[in-house]
């Protein structure tokens, strides 16, 4: 659907009252238009942010992180100097020790590891979808696009079952770390000033640092093939170890990524085919292109809005002088809706061919688990899909506050199965 025109004066991509109204989209339209390059104010106290909004200048800063560097950190908040190492992820890292950690589980993520996993996941998805029929009216991110992600991560680092509904909790409150239902600390807050040495100015990354720990104890100089196991024991290729922080932090991304944006991938997916009941009538009739409609639904969904860099240097873009240290805001969710890129991109066309679209990023930083969000995708449209007679919304979707993650809270429907 097309949205609302929104004047540039109106413009405000720091007011999260926007995103969690689901109004943003407007707004990009109006950037690419006539301010792709938009300076931005913040609110709690942040010095402020570009705003780039257009798909070939997203895709230039991500692919240049010498001039748009990631070592400053990637979401709008500023953590102190002094706790910089400390909070540092791969995410935060660049040039050659990137790659080396990268490297760690890059292989593990490859279509061709990832095989392996494959009747794990059929099973898993035919038991999630099974027992979220066995009741016609359901929260679809409870019953299906939680559930589901969730248990595969749970494989993945090999954790009880009894972990499960833990490792939701704590993903739900990383990411939702702006919104007041998630979040037992709003980042911003003046309660949230004594756990700036944390990732998200959460007391909650410290859980999954405390988690992280004991698991990296128990399977030191062990054989196992969880993700832990590899990182704990494998030696990064530019023969410099993991340090503490930096495998707390791996592990936390792990807990957060792996699961997260799979989870909003879906919800948006499964909404978008019940406002498109034509697309929803064409993957039933197409269930061998799954995998063409997977890249649709990403493209679509754009299940996470933003990635900061921050300059290096001075640089020109649209007219408007970027300083080094500047803030400088991808929105990567705007450069899937770009005129420029995609034909009609409010359009939900499952068939599109091409579709590069920018839901992992572009640059170095592409998302390592993209290979595997694919994977479970594919798995359970093919396995849900066929058993839907007919599916409706039956109240109001609800969104996660925030202009990071596109999230979805609560999304009710009744399904009629077959």
């Amino acid at each position: 659907m097309q949205p609302t025109p929104v004047s540039l004066d109106q413009v405000d991509l720091a007011d999260l009252d926007v995103f969690e109204r689901g109004e943003a989209w407007g707004m990009f339209d109006t950037l690419r238009r006539e301010d792709p390059a938009h300076w931005t104010e913040e609110r709690d106290g942040g010095s402020g942010f570009w705003a780039v909004t257009r798909y070939d200048d997203i895709e230039r800063i991500d692919k240049d992180p010498e001039t748009f560097t990631s070592t400053k950190f990637t979401n709008l908040e500023e953590p102190p100097e002094e706790f910089q190492e400390r909070r540092r992820s791969i995410l935060e890292t660049d040039g050659p020790r990137h790659l080396a950690m990268r490297k760690l589980l890059m292989r593990d993520f490859s279509p061709a590891q990832l095989r392996r996993y494959e009747d794990f996941l059929r099973g898993l998805a035919a038991l999630t979808v099974e027992t979220a029929l066995q009741q016609e009216e359901m929260d679809f991110v409870d019953a299906i696009a939680a559930d589901y992600p969730i248990a595969v991560l749970a494989r993945l680092l090999d954790t009880p079952d009894e972990m499960t509904s833990k490792l939701v909790g704590w993903g739900n409150e990383i990411i939702g770390f702006s919104d007041p239902e998630y979040a037992r600390v709003l980042i911003g807050s003046e309660e949230a000033q004594q756990y700036r040495h944390l990732p998200f100015s959460s007391p909650v990354s410290q859980e999954i640092y405390d988690y992280g720990r004991t698991l990296a104890a128990e399977r030191k100089d062990g054989d196992g093939e969880d993700l832990v196991s590899k990182l704990v024991n494998r030696l990064p290729e530019d023969g410099v170890p993991l340090a503490q922080e930096q495998f707390d932090n791996y592990f936390l991304l792990l807990i957060v990524a792996g699961n997260e944006t799979t989870r909003q991938a879906i919800s948006h997916s499964m909404k978008a085919l019940i406002d498109n009941p034509d697309q929803l009538q064409w993957l039933r009739e197409h269930t061998d292109k799954t995998q063409v409609a997977v890249e649709e639904f990403l493209r679509y969904a754009s299940p996470v809005y933003h990635f900061r860099r921050t300059a290096t240097r001075e640089v020109e873009l649209h007219g408007k002088q970027i300083k080094a240290g500047d803030k400088v805001v991808m929105w990567f969710a705007s450069g899937n809706r770009d005129e420029a890129k995609f034909e009609d991109p409010y359009a939900l066309r499952l068939d599109r061919m091409p579709n590069d679209h920018m839901s992992f990023g572009k640059g170095p930083h592409t998302c390592m688990g993209s290979n595997l969000a694919r994977f479970e995708m594919r798995i359970l449209f093919e396995t849900l899909i066929p058993r839907i007679a007919d599916i409706e919304q039956t109240g109001e979707l609800t969104r996660v506050r925030s202009n990071f993650v596109n999230g979805i809270k609560r999304f009710p429907v009744r399904i009629v199965s077959q």
